[in-house]
Order: C-alpha cells, then sequence, then structure tokens
C-alpha cells in the first residue's frame, strides 16, 4: 500500500493562492494541521506554519502586558484572545496572534462565549483591534492582510516588526497610520514601542513597573 502525500506537501505556504472555501475547511479544520495559522479572504488562502522563535513569544507577551495593563488602569472592559480563529463562513477567516474586545469605561461589553470552536462573526462582533507579530512576512502583514481586517470590520489593526521591536498601528478603514490609538484612548504607540525595546534586556516586571509609573506619574 503506498502513503498518501501529506496534505501540505500539495500547497504553496506563507503565500496566498487561490482557493474555494470548501478546499480552505479541508486545511483549516484538519486536526492534524493545529500548529498551523489560517486564513482566508476575496476568494484566496494563506496558510502559515513557520516556527516561532523566541523574540516573537518575547514581544507577543510583552505586548498583551501592555495593552491589559493599560485597559486596567483606565477601566477600559477588556477580553484578550491569543491565537484564536475568527470566521465568517464563506467569506473570511484569520488567526491573528492577538485580539481584544473592548469598550468605554463602565459599558457592558458582549464578549464570544467559550468554546473550542472557531468565533462566528456571523454570531459576534469582529474584535476591536487585533495584532500580529512579525519576523519575516512584514511585507505581507503590512499589505494584503490590511484590507482583510478591513473588510473584518476590525477597528485598529497593529504590526509588531520583531526585528526592530517598533509597532505599525493603523486604522483600517481609513489605512491611515497612528501614533495614538483610537481603541485605547490616550495610548501612545512610542509607549508600546518602548516597552518592546525595554523588553530586550529587563525582565517582563521591570517592563511592567516602569509602565505603570508612566500611567500613574
Amino acid at each position: 500500500m503506498v502513503n498518501p502525500v501529506p496534505i501540505l506537501q500539495t500547497i504553496a505556504l506563507e503565500t496566498w493562492i487561490p482557493a474555494a472555501w470548501e478546499d480552505f475547511l479541508t486545511f483549516a479544520d484538519d486536526p492534524t494541521l493545529v500548529g498551523g495559522r489560517f486564513y482566508y479572504d476575496q476568494g484566496e488562502m494563506r496558510i502559515e506554519m513557520s516556527p516561532l522563535g523566541s523574540a516573537h513569544g518575547q514581544d507577543n507577551s510583552i505586548v498583551l502586558t501592555v495593552v491589559n495593563l493599560y485597559a486596567t488602569v483606565k477601566a477600559i472592559p477588556i477580553k484578550s484572545f491569543i491565537n484564536t480563529t475568527f470566521r465568517k463562513a464563506g467569506l473570511r477567516e484569520f488567526q491573528p496572534d492577538l485580539a481584544f474586545y473592548m469598550g468605554e469605561p463602565g459599558e457592558a461589553v458582549t464578549f464570544p462565549a467559550r468554546s473550542n470552536a472557531a468565533v462566528d462573526l456571523n454570531e459576534f462582533d469582529p474584535p476591536s483591534l487585533v495584532i500580529e507579530i512579525v519576523a519575516s512576512s512584514l511585507e505581507d502583514d503590512c499589505t494584503r492582510k490590511q484590507p482583510l481586517y478591513q473588510r473584518a470590520g476590525i477597528r485598529e489593526y497593529w504590526v509588531v516588526d520583531v526585528n526592530v521591536s517598533q509597532v505599525i498601528a493603523v486604522e483600517p478603514s481609513k489605512a491611515t497610520q497612528l501614533r495614538r490609538s483610537q481603541v485605547l484612548p490616550g495610548l501612545e504607540i512610542d509607549w508600546v514601542d518602548s516597552a518592546l525595546k525595554r523588553a530586550q534586556t529587563e525582565d517582563d516586571g521591570a517592563v511592567s513597573r516602569w509602565f505603570l509609573g508612566l500611567l500613574t506619574q
């Protein structure tokens, strides 16, 4: 008996290729590919299977900490999602490194229910903020994924370039770069850049204490 060719050897990875939604689901819902990240938009799919290095993991952690600390100090309702799949069946799917639902201080916010399935964007609103942590796919994350997030209704999108410890923040609906967050009012993007740079030589606790001091001074 001849063994079947491994499924991922039949397609190109780390690039956008034409695909019907049903074909995309063959990969996205395959339990043997749980380590991959899957995107679908405008009749094209992208599958990312590259291993993630220490820089990716550390920057992911620092950005998550900064966003949650800022929301805590400013009493902004927030719920964080790490490597979560968001799906609008038949149209698009995305799996950012980080995603956040948030609202105004004192406002009740509806978050997606706990589940092991993809978040159904026909049932729930999209996240307010999505963040991609990137090292080698910067061009794709800044160009091809930006209109995906615009069509998905994402209010703010950050690309964290781990090579230079810098955040590129945009408002997808206008494709304009931001230096101050709109979903986290008052948060300077430069502060996030500074936290990323400090994290190269300081432990997470030291970075958190510096950031809290910045917010409470």
